[in-house]
């Protein structure tokens, strides 16, 4: 199976997950189904369908962290030494060419996107784009709206 990165905080937001998920999730979704078996008939019993539901829900979403911590290759960004270059985890400073607009993103595992906070997926093109590159370089980008030009600010490791 193939190993997929992430951060040393995205794993730990997938372990919050999971401990919620089976400490909290599970348990209750398990009462809603004995109350509900409770009421009598299960085969016109919408609460009992609605339950079923979410535990299937909430079986499979387990099913999902567990495997992917199982294959994640946890990446600390503070410990990395990339000599300058754009890596998994690092944190690079950008100014867009044309409109000379800065923006910062770090580049994470595919769980812990999230591009109004700055975090872009590891197989996005504008991440595909900067991976190798180093200070002053010029990146392009395939963006929706054309090709953009960036050049690179600052690479940091944190």
């Amino acid at each position: 199976m193939a190993t997929i990165p992430i951060t040393k905080r995205g794993a730990e937001k997938l372990k919050e997950e999971l401990n919620r998920l089976k400490t909290v999730d599970r348990p209750w979704v398990i009462n809603a189904i004995a109350e509900a078996r409770a009421q009598g008939d299960l085969s016109e019993n919408a609460e009992y369908d609605a339950a079923k539901d979410r535990q299937g829900f909430i079986e499979g979403r387990i099913a999902e962290i567990e495997g992917k911590l199982s294959a994640a290759q946890i990446i600390d960004p503070a410990t990395l030494d990339a000599g300058g270059r754009v890596v998994f985890g690092a944190t690079v400073e950008l100014e867009d060419e044309d409109s000379g607009a800065a923006v910062t993103y770090q580049i994470v595992g595919e769980d812990e996107a999230d591009l109004k906070l700055g975090l872009v997926n590891i197989s996005s093109p504008i991440a595909r784009a900067l991976i190798g590159k180093e200070e002053g370089d010029v990146a392009e980008v395939q963006a929706p709206g054309g090709v953009r030009h960036y050049e690179i600010v600052a690479v940091r490791y944190a």
